[in-house]
């Protein structure tokens, strides 16, 4: 795993990269939160493929543990992919609310997250 920094609005941005999956769990999304959160980050982008499919069927509970820790400590994430595939009404609803409130955001490229946050 790598971490790319974006720096905008003097906010640190931190992009994970990796070709494996990262967040098996809510216990690896907290992990992650928490490391990211001690190195300075208020932000952080995540791609789809680096998540468990699990995460996007809401009836596990994974995202909504997630995405609770995420809210509670004040921290950004943006999820990056092509959402269009996942044919639940209530993820796509779950993903539209999300992006309305501006704690979760799921964009479909970084160049969107990049001019999201640079506003």
């Amino acid at each position: 795993m790598k971490i790319k920094t974006h720096t905008l609005k003097d906010t640190n941005i931190a992009e994970i990269i990796s070709d494996d999956e990262i967040i098996k769990t809510s216990d690896d999304g907290l992990d992650l939160l928490g490391n990211l959160y001690y190195q300075g980050f208020d932000k952080i982008i995540i791609y789809e493929k680096n998540i468990t499919s699990a995460f996007f069927d809401l009836k596990t509970g994974i995202a909504g543990e997630i995405l609770q820790k995420f809210s509670t400590y004040r921290v950004r994430l943006v999820i990056v992919g092509d959402f269009s595939r996942y044919q639940s009404k209530s993820l796509k609803d779950f993903i539209f609310e999300s992006n309305k409130m501006g704690q979760i955001y799921f964009l479909p490229s970084l160049n969107e997250v990049l001019e999201k946050f640079s506003k």
